[in-house]
């Protein structure tokens, strides 16, 4: 059987099993079109307080800004009240194809709050996170996870199991500890180990940084699909490169000039989208993402940390483009 497939969560359909992952700050309406435009079968919003969400409405609800070019789109929902997070599921039945329910995340406010990776402490609310959701929304229901709260944790085994029996409809698993945060290597056999514990689906993720990487998850795991997260950024076209590495075409390779074209079509569209002022603070980090390796890098991050308009930018872009430095 081929490496790239089609992948059936429940009742959606994804053309191939290559998958933007969520990630907070990147992963908007603009970023998204990106990767999808790359080759990325499915794409989450940035995470969503359900906090907010049901104490704000319209402000939160605005992370689900999407377009028709953006579906399938899938909602990814942090919180640790079995309500709130069941309120909010019904709250997004519009606006996404798909809800995640982020058990992962281990940065310090998300943790703080009792979301995130600090779930992986409890697996009873876990439990009663999934049944109480699974009950509210008839869309395809997953949730991320780690392997544990500490190093040698094996909670992703009792998560997994729980994850099936409450009705999750698969389950991604990133196989480092809140404690690593994103340090050290991820043990990509948790994964394997996890795909021969449940019958729903399991995507990996963790370390997928080149096409090579993302072959070799599938290959040595099994797993029925990929989440790419760092490795796209600066980088969409991991999704491109992957399914021409598991299609067994030559790799096409992204010169210099590619990356600046990349970044100039990204500010263009993230003005369109923000306006001029928000596309010139947020196309900061993803510039310094789409120069890495290029000579010189160090020094041209500081030049365009500098700018103070998107003429600015776009006149780094095109030195940058044109002469390769």
């Amino acid at each position: 059987m081929s490496l790239l497939r089609p992948l059936q969560i429940a009742g959606l359909t994804l053309r191939h099993n290559l998958l933007l992952a969520p990630l907070a700050g990147i992963t908007n309406h603009v970023f998204r079109l990106i990767c999808r435009q790359q080759g990325a079968s499915l794409a989450f919003t940035e995470m969503v307080s359900v906090n907010g969400m049901v104490r704000e409405g319209e402000k939160t609800l605005s992370l689900l800004a999407s377009s028709p070019e953006d579906r399938p789109l899938g909602a990814q929902l942090f919180g640790n009240d079995p309500g709130l997070l069941a309120q909010a599921a019904s709250m997004v039945k519009d606006n996404a194809d798909l809800i995640d329910i982020n058990m992962g995340c281990p940065v310090r406010k998300v943790v703080g709050t009792g979301a995130g990776s600090a779930l992986l402490q409890d697996p009873s609310r876990i439990a009663e996170i999934i049944r109480t959701v699974r009950k509210a929304t008839k869309l395809p229901l997953t949730i991320k996870i780690r392997s544990g709260w500490q190093c040698g944790d094996d909670t992703w085994q009792e998560v997994g199991r729980i994850a099936e029996a409450e009705g999750c409809d698969a389950i991604t698993l990133h196989p480092r500890s809140r404690a690593q945060m994103f340090d050290g290597q991820a043990n990509w056999q948790h994964i394997a180990q996890l795909k021969q514990l449940v019958k729903i689906p399991v995507i990996g993720s963790g370390d997928l940084f080149t096409p090579q990487d993302c072959q070799r998850m599938l290959a040595e795991t099994g797993c029925d699909g990929l989440m790419v997260a760092r490795g796209a950024l600066g980088n969409p076209w991991i999704f491109h490169q992957t399914c021409e590495l598991l299609e067994g075409r030559p790799v096409t390779p992204v010169s210099c000039a590619d990356r600046m074209a990349m970044a100039e079509q990204h500010l263009a569209l993230f003005t369109d989208y923000a306006g001029a002022s928000v596309a010139v603070r947020e196309m900061k980090k993803h510039l310094g993402w789409y120069i890495h390796g290029v000579p010189g890098a160090a020094a041209l991050r500081r030049t365009v940390n500098m700018a103070q308009d998107t003429d600015e930018l776009q006149a780094i872009i095109r030195q940058i483009r044109e002469t390769g430095v």
